[in-house]
């Protein structure tokens, strides 16, 4: 078991340094990966979509599987405070289009010497957000793994996308021998059965999130904020997008990963602005805070990251860019 980090001293979101830098473990070359939106309309998403990518962090096996793509309609529509002419300007300079903001989803398993851990399920089933997500189940098997050897799924929060695939639409689970681990203020908030009424996507993520969690509650393990859910993964609290929205550090062999979960959303809206609220935040403020923390965090430990919705397969380090900062994805082999 390797010496775990601790954050009772040098804590995430205060002063001083936190992690040794990381470089990835597996080498990296240019991908030239365009999101399947941008692409000419001959190319559909399903049938451009990388589906699985495998690296090591440290002496771990870590793979990357595509849930699909979310279609999120208007980039305005999701930044409602924000300027319309300056999210154009944004997305014109990245060749990107207005409509539709497409969000990947890259899904993390982590094999470790006695676990096969699962970073969130996916959308599951539903398609509410297009067509084009569901995939996971299909894409673990086609990495070569048996979904019912997932030890654990670790849950940054409780949002649709994150964990709707944890059961089949007939009532079983899609991964039978799973211990779920989420933080408690996320679980109680999102499966409150007093917020059935709430109206808006409130009320249908908590009907989703009771769908996919409750049924397993006897499988369900809280964590605390700087503890490790299991050997070589450490929580960290990251507030804001949810009540109990948390990221992850993955350390193996002397090696730093960090999980960023749904702290930032796009890869370049987010981080020239990153004061900009997201439709899906709860705490729109504190989600702009924990935000910049996180990227001075990465910035000063040139710390390797994973973005679950950013351009497959996610992996990347934060820059600086003037006042502001910048997402520069990792470059990696193809075979």
């Amino acid at each position: 078991m390797k010496e775990k980090l601790s954050l009772s001293r040098r804590g995430f979101l205060r002063t001083g340094s936190l992690f040794a830098a990381a470089p990835l473990a597996a080498p990296f070359v240019s991908a030239g990966l365009i999101p399947a939106a941008a692409q000419a309309q001959t190319v559909t998403p399903a049938l451009s979509q990388p589906s699985w990518y495998r690296f090591a962090i440290g002496e771990y096996e870590a793979t990357i599987l595509s849930d699909g793509l979310l279609d999120l309609g208007s980039a305005a529509d999701q930044f409602p405070k924000a300027d319309p002419a300056e999210v154009q300007k944004i997305m014109d300079e990245e060749f990107l289009p207005m409509a539709p903001m497409m969000l990947e989803q890259n899904c993390l398993i982590l094999k470790t010497a006695d676990r096969l851990v699962l970073f969130d399920s996916g959308m599951g089933s539903t398609k509410l957000f297009g067509d084009d997500s569901g995939k996971l189940l299909a894409n673990i098997k086609a990495a070569g793994f048996d979904p019912a050897t997932i030890t654990d799924i670790v849950l940054t929060h409780a949002h649709c996308d994150h964990c709707w695939g944890i059961m089949a639409d007939d009532g079983t689970p899609n991964f039978p021998n799973a211990d779920i681990h989420i933080s408690q203020a996320d679980f109680d908030f999102w499966t409150d059965e007093g917020k059935l009424t709430a109206g808006g996507f409130v009320q249908t993520f908590v009907e989703g999130a009771r769908k996919n969690l409750l049924p397993r509650r006897e499988r369900v393990f809280f964590f605390d904020d700087g503890k490790e859910v299991l050997p070589g993964i450490q929580a960290v609290s990251t507030p804001g997008h949810t009540i109990g929205h948390t990221s992850f550090v993955i350390t193996s062999g002397g090696q730093n990963f960090l999980n960023v979960g749904d702290v930032v959303h796009h890869y370049a809206l987010l981080f020239k602005n990153p004061q900009w609220e997201f439709a899906f935040d709860s705490d729109p403020a504190q989600a702009a805070k924990t935000r910049v923390k996180l990227y001075e965090m990465a910035v000063s430990e040139r710390l390797p990251m994973i973005g679950y919705h950013f351009p497959f397969p996610g992996i990347g380090n934060i820059r600086r860019d003037g006042t502001a900062f910048r997402y520069v994805p990792a470059h990696y082999h193809h075979g």
